[in-house]
């Protein structure tokens, strides 16, 4: 069994692999726990999620633009 504790750089590279897959068990466990830890993860979560969101606002404006 993997140990649940995870690097900055590991933990990076979970948030951005959860946007293309469902995550296991313990690397969500370690994931939520890193993130109650640390002050710079939580910060970079944030910002992957609002680019998401961003983008999902583009397409939707690039498509309604297609429509008229």
């Amino acid at each position: 069994m993997m140990p649940l504790h995870r690097t900055c750089k590991q933990v990076t590279a979970l948030v951005i692999a959860r946007e293309d897959r469902a995550l296991p068990l313990p690397d969500r466990i370690a994931l939520r726990i890193h993130m109650k830890l640390c002050d710079t993860c939580p910060v970079f979560e944030r910002q992957i999620l609002t680019m998401r969101n961003a983008m999902r606002q583009w397409r939707a404006y690039q498509a309604s633009d297609a429509e008229e």
